[in-house]
């Protein structure tokens, strides 16, 4: 029996398609990064293979055998600190699956993409596959990452790679030992988003992104993508919700440039701000999608919102409830009056302005 390889097989949505392949009954092929932790897939009785997406030799070793790709592998983080990582794992390494992949004729690939790689939607509105991809000017590393990576992949499909791509949201829930999507909930019940500014995200849950995998494989038409999201967000809406459910007081909200101000001049003082600009022009956009075109072609359909909120603050919770509780009363503290502070001192601008352009 051929085999089923899946990248990434470690992190939050490699795990659960692996979870979901096992289920169906493929022969599934874990591929490992050296080094990474193994607790999403600790129970899951199935071959592990050391892969480094980077590594050409690597790739080629692990696809002998293998029929069917589900490439999971990436590096989701917006600090500046991991940007040449950012484009050499998620562009070049895709870039290399995708190429040996084809040498090794495989049947059928489904790639992970991210629906950053669509870019951010005009305000109010959600975004489709079909959106012209204008986000390189946010300047992103992230973001323009996933783009060009998602460009490579349908390079190589147009010399003969059968492949899907999926193009999930941010994915919450239940398991994320890496920390890869769910770092935003956790740093809101650490009391580490003191403020946060105007801009919306859709979210999915893990579990729906991961049998929206699956559907690609069997439904999904070879070159064409397919957003995965749920609930579309505003920040105001999302940390209201959070913290109803966990009892953590919410953000203070400020606008724009005072988030990108403060990101900029707190983060080089000598107690690091946790918020980068970088961050904060992410933050800004509305990230905010449409998932019709899987609900029409894959079957796919995504569960309550409130089920995947609360699984993902439970997980948290469970996980660091002592040391939520002592951030709650320090920490957050320091960073609400910093934000407090600093919203007030944008709004005083705000007079002033409007005081001087009254008097021209």
């Amino acid at each position: 029996m051929a085999a089923t390889l899946v990248t990434g097989a470690t992190g939050f949505i490699g795990s659960n398609v692996a979870r979901l392949l096992v289920e169906r009954g493929d022969e599934v092929r874990l591929g490992v990064e050296q080094g990474s932790q193994d607790v999403a897939i600790a129970d899951l009785d199935s071959a592990r293979v050391k892969l480094e997406v980077r590594d050409r030799r690597s790739v080629r070793r692990a696809l002998k055998g293998v029929e069917r790709v589900f490439h999971c592998a990436g590096v989701t983080s917006v600090r500046p600190a991991d940007e040449a990582r950012l484009f050499e794992v998620n562009v070049g390494g895709t870039k290399i699956v995708m190429q040996e992949s084809l040498r090794a004729e495989v049947e059928r690939v489904v790639y992970t993409s991210s629906a950053a790689a669509v870019g951010p939607a005009a305000d109010g509105k959600a975004a489709t596959e079909a959106q012209l991809f204008t986000a390189s000017k946010l300047g992103i590393p992230y973001v323009n990452s996933v783009h060009e990576a998602e460009v490579e992949a349908m390079r190589v499909a147009a010399h003969g790679l059968p492949l899907v791509c999926v193009n999930p949201a941010v994915c919450l829930g239940a398991g994320d030992h890496l920390l890869s999507s769910t770092r935003l909930v956790r740093s809101f019940l650490l009391g580490r988003i003191p403020v946060y500014t105007d801009g919306a995200i859709g979210i999915v849950d893990v579990r729906d992104a991961a049998a929206g995998h699956l559907l690609a494989d069997l439904r999904g038409a070879v070159g064409e993508r397919y957003l995965l999201t749920g609930r579309n967000f505003t920040f105001e809406r999302l940390f209201a919700d959070l913290g109803r459910l966990s009892g953590v007081p919410t953000p203070v909200r400020i606008p724009p440039r005072a988030a990108e101000a403060a990101a900029a001049v707190l983060g080089t003082g000598r107690r690091a701000w946790p918020i980068t600009p970088s961050e904060v022009r992410a933050a800004g956009n509305s990230w905010t999608y449409r998932s019709t075109k899987a609900q029409r072609v894959l079957g796919w359909r995504a569960r309550p919102h409130e089920e995947t909120l609360e699984a993902t603050v439970a997980w948290h919770l469970e996980r660091e409830h002592d040391r939520i509780a002592r951030t709650r009363r320090s920490q957050q503290i320091q960073y609400r009056v910093a934000g407090l502070a600093l919203g007030a001192a944008e709004g005083a601008l705000g007079v002033v302005r409007r005081a001087v352009l009254a008097r021209s």
